[in-house]
């Protein structure tokens, strides 16, 4: 591999990172930039794992050492995600290429326009219940299970589908809502990767060379995600999204 092609997949590791623990949808960047490499729709959708494992890793081990976790909850999510994703990875590794731009931008406005109405609650007493616990498991299980399956097919945007549902479903803050999306996804993605690899579909060494810059833009996005307010997560989320949403529909070529 050339010394370019090795920075285009550290730089966009690290971005990508970064927006997916801050919002979602960090796949947008990185799947790209392994096809601009040389690499096909199937291997990229598989090699994309990789990042996206490593920089899951590393935002975890950012947030294990705050306040902000809640781990046997974050395990009790995995493994609802867990059983959709193995079977959308098997159906993954059958497919060459998915038209879902216009879809998927619809999902992001979607989340964008929700999470802004969640941004001028009222003042009543339900809205100033505590943000840290998740509402409604049962309906919230349910939905995650869902998620998996078309987060196993292909990953881009399952970040942005995860924080949908727990806020507007879950009822939890933005910086609890980051932290279990980033464990939540660590079992399904790696079981994801050991499907892909069975079906010759992973890269290794333009994997390893993204998940360096992810996890470097994972450590980052979680120590803003824990450290900024919730105002100032919430803005940076939203641009993240608007940015996601005129990619698909203008630019993106997936």
């Amino acid at each position: 591999m050339l010394v370019a092609e090795a920075f285009i997949l550290v730089v966009a590791g690290v971005a990508a990172g970064f927006i997916n623990v801050i919002a979602g949808g960090g796949s947008l960047l990185s799947i790209p930039a392994l096809m601009w490499v040389g690499l096909d729709g199937a291997s990229a959708n598989g090699t994309n794992r990789l990042g996206v494992l490593i920089q899951s890793v590393a935002s975890t081990a950012r947030f294990a050492k705050t306040e902000v976790h809640s781990f046997k909850e974050s395990g009790l999510l995995a493994l609802a995600l867990l059983p959709g994703g193995l079977i959308g990875a098997y159906w993954g590794t059958l497919i060459e290429g998915v038209w879902f731009n216009r879809l998927l931008a619809s999902v992001m406005l979607f989340v964008l326009v929700t999470m802004d109405m969640e941004s001028h609650p009222n003042q009543s007493p339900q809205n100033s219940a505590d943000k840290t616990r998740l509402k409604n498991p049962a309906v919230v299980y349910s939905l995650t299970g869902l998620i998996g399956f078309y987060g196993g097919v292909i990953h881009i945007g399952i970040g942005l589908l995860i924080m949908a549902v727990l806020t507007r479903v879950g009822g939890l803050n933005l910086k609890y809502t980051n932290m279990h999306k980033m464990i939540m996804v660590i079992p399904y993605t790696l079981f994801a990767i050991i499907i892909f690899s069975c079906y010759h579909e992973i890269a290794w060494v333009a994997g390893l060379i993204l998940a360096v810059g992810a996890s470097v833009g994972g450590w980052l996005g979680a120590k803003i995600a824990v450290e900024k307010s919730e105002k100032r997560i919430r803005m940076i989320f939203q641009a993240c999204i608007a940015a996601m949403i005129i990619n698909l529909l203008f630019f993106s070529t997936i």
